[in-house]
């Protein structure tokens, strides 16, 4: 089984939003023109093996680029091999702990994921805070992004340290899973997953070919290491992702962690 920790099936306002052209010019694809059907993605999906997708909302200063209802809408579509992700919006903490909720209880979502960098303000900024706390209440994981920032924002809120060390620090029960590895601050990412026991990563945004060493070494050497696998699909497809997965030298019991043991444990799946 492999699950896709971080993707997107994402509207075309979100894909051609200016802040991800240097991602497309990266990729050197074009984003939509129109809105992208599901079966897309679960065709990709099916290309690179994967199982289960869980796609993300996008919520910024702006308002919501991929809304909550528009991935209710699309989970719906294909159910037994997409899950939700919810976002909200940081300027109205009360409101985003409400809609946090109603994400979790009415639309089963699995997890939160807010991206720092979106709102130029680290995840130790006091509007986070009480959704800390609902996560843990909830019993689901707040996923974010760590390591410098591919789109065209500020990268300092992606820092492990201090940001995600203090989180895990000021609430030891919340489940963080650090998406896009926190290269080139890997070294802190894997000190922190290793510091606490609610952390995770997941390798988003990277292909195999492509991870940092002290990260393949974390992996290939501890085989309860706390990596999942993840493409920020539509950017990266799962199959290119996975290409040369056996080049890592992981044993069969720290592999089946990194593509489904870790996802499962976290995400409930």
């Amino acid at each position: 089984m492999i699950i896709d920790a971080w993707m997107q099936h994402g509207t075309v306002r979100f894909l051609q939003h200016e802040m991800l052209d240097s991602l497309w010019r990266w990729t050197g694809q074009k984003p939509p023109e129109e809105e992208v059907p599901v079966p897309v993605t679960v065709g990709a999906m099916d290309a690179g093996g994967v199982d289960v997708g869980l796609i993300s909302a996008w919520y910024g200063p702006e308002g919501a680029l991929v809304s909550n209802d528009e991935v209710a809408s699309f989970v719906a579509q294909a159910p037994d091999r997409l899950a939700g992700v919810a976002s909200v919006d940081l300027r109205k903490p009360m409101e985003a702990v409400r809609e946090l909720r109603r994400c979790v209880n009415e639309l089963g979502f699995k997890a939160l994921r807010v991206v720092p960098w979106l709102w130029e303000l680290p995840p130790t900024d006091r509007r986070f805070y009480p959704l800390f706390a609902e996560c843990v209440e909830l019993g689901v994981p707040f996923c974010t992004q760590v390591g410098h920032t591919g789109p065209l924002r500020p990268s300092e809120t992606g820092r492990p340290i201090p940001y995600v060390d203090q989180v895990a620090l000021d609430f030891p029960e919340l489940v963080i899973v650090g998406g896009h590895v926190g290269y080139p601050w890997t070294e802190e990412m894997v000190a922190v997953c290793r510091k606490h026991p609610n952390v995770y990563i997941d390798t988003s945004a990277y292909t195999v070919r492509r991870y940092p060493p002290e990260l393949v070494r974390y992996m290939a050497q501890d085989r309860h290491h706390k990596v999942m696998f993840g493409t920020n699909f539509p950017m990266i497809t799962p199959e290119r992702a996975l290409k040369g997965l056996d080049e890592l030298g992981l044993d069969e019991a720290a592999r089946e962690a990194f593509l489904s043991g870790n996802a499962r444990t976290v995400f409930r799946i």
